[in-house]
């Protein structure tokens, strides 16, 4: 289960030595992506970098890399097992969590890494990744709401959460496309907290940016994309200037030309698994701001209005079907609905039926094929595939069901896929 706070992760690695410095991301939605970026470019510039990311994507290991390569199972296994001796030992009685974060910093000391790219768990004051003193910088994605049992039903509750990363002396990142009662909110968290400077990304720094202009048209990014790679740069561009590297600033452009980021606006051949010839869309969107991206994308690249779009979509229990739905369906479109299986290290995660999700999707007048796949997914992306036809499908709804996914595909030994940012 979720037990906030840091008191456990800090008895857990009371005699860790962490001489890396970190790079700490939250945020509501695109922390990961800027992980990735970050990663990406540290590494093009030549700096020794771990990346620690959640929830994993096929193994539980994937979650931790050091410079850009999934950490070696075996040295995984060996790390985690002394963290879980040490836990017991002292009877800390740590989350899953919390023993992954520590197993991320002890695989990092051991790898020896300059940087340490940091993925906040869930929220951000009170996560265990907050046991980081001494930051290099700290970058906050944009907010929107999720999670509000934990972080609180309003929009200033939460933004107070995700502020709590803040360091003294340390540069903020913050995507600048958030409201303003969250930019107030970071503006007051930054003197309090002492950090300095809080830099606006795109606002404050248009001009730095520009650089980044012809990656925005090669790759085509939409608009929250370019926002993501601007606050990934922004702060690649600060630990080279604290480290003085600026001589390897050209390469982060290199990094960010080489970022993959799975399971976010991925375009993926699954003919491995149903025969299909025309890609399809995988994307992990499962809150209202990412499904509002996701529905936004759809309409304006791949939606064709003379045909609907086929879903095959899996949610995790307890988020809001009537507030995501209507950013993602139009009345004529197919839903297949499926459940997700077990994911590993987090047992109290589970799907939604999917007869609730075809029952509310009904209840707001869709009108296109409702098909209940189960818990079988590839049954479910075989009947998408024969109800599409040449039309669109999308794969969406939860990152646990774009595990699924890519790990089947790997299973059936071909994982051919189109990486999107």
């Amino acid at each position: 289960m979720i037990h906030p706070g840091l008191a456990r992760i800090s008895q857990l690695l009371q005699h860790t030595a962490l001489p890396w410095r970190a790079i700490h991301v939250a945020g509501t939605n695109g922390k990961g992506s800027v992980c990735a970026y970050v990663s990406a470019m540290l590494h093009a510039a030549n700096v020794k970098t771990g990346r620690f990311t959640s929830p994993h994507l096929i193994d539980r290991w994937d979650c931790i890399t050091i410079n850009e390569q999934v950490v070696d199972e075996f040295k995984f296994r060996k790390a985690e097992q002394a963290v879980k001796d040490r836990d017991l030992a002292k009877n800390v009685r740590a989350s899953e969590f919390e023993l992954l974060t520590a197993t991320a910093f002890e695989l990092f000391a051991q790898e020896k890494v300059d940087v340490g790219v940091i993925e906040v768990g869930l929220g951000g004051r009170h996560d265990a990744t907050n046991v980081i003193k001494r930051p290099l910088v700290t970058v906050i994605t944009k907010i929107g709401k999720d999670h509000e049992a934990l972080l609180g039903n309003t929009i200033e509750e939460i933004a107070i959460q995700k502020a709590g990363i803040m360091k003294r002396g340390a540069p903020c990142v913050v995507d600048a496309t958030s409201s303003p009662t969250v930019l107030k909110v970071f503006e007051t968290s930054a003197q309090e907290n002492g950090a300095d400077p809080l830099i606006h990304v795109p606002t404050d720094v248009s001009g730095e940016i520009a650089a980044l202009r012809p990656i925005f048209l090669e790759q085509n990014l939409e608009h929250h994309q370019q926002t993501n790679l601007s606050l990934a740069y922004l702060a690649s561009k600060i630990v080279l200037q604290q480290r003085a590297l600026m001589s390897h600033l050209p390469a982060l452009l290199q990094g960010a030309r080489r970022t993959s980021w799975p399971g976010r606006l991925q375009s993926l051949d699954i003919a491995a698994l149903t025969g299909r010839r025309e890609p399809v869309l995988l994307d992990g969107a499962h809150n209202a701001q990412s499904a509002e991206a996701l529905g936004l994308f759809v309409n304006k690249r791949i939606r064709n209005k003379s045909h609907p779009v086929t879903w095959v979509i899996a949610v995790s229990v307890g988020k809001d079907l009537r507030e995501l739905f209507p950013l993602l369906f139009h009345r004529e479109d197919n839903i297949v609905a499926v459940g997700f299986g077990p994911v590993d290290g987090m047992p109290w995660v589970s799907p939604t039926d999917p007869f609730t999700i075809l029952e509310v999707a009904r209840s707001l007048g869709i009108s296109g094929s409702l098909h209940n796949a189960g818990r079988d997914v590839v049954s479910g992306l075989q009947f998408a595939d024969r109800i599409a036809a040449a039309n669109p499908v999308v794969i969406c709804g939860s990152l646990y069901l774009v595990s699924d996914v890519l790990r089947l595909l790997r299973d059936t030994g071909n994982s051919k896929t189109m990486l999107g940012a």
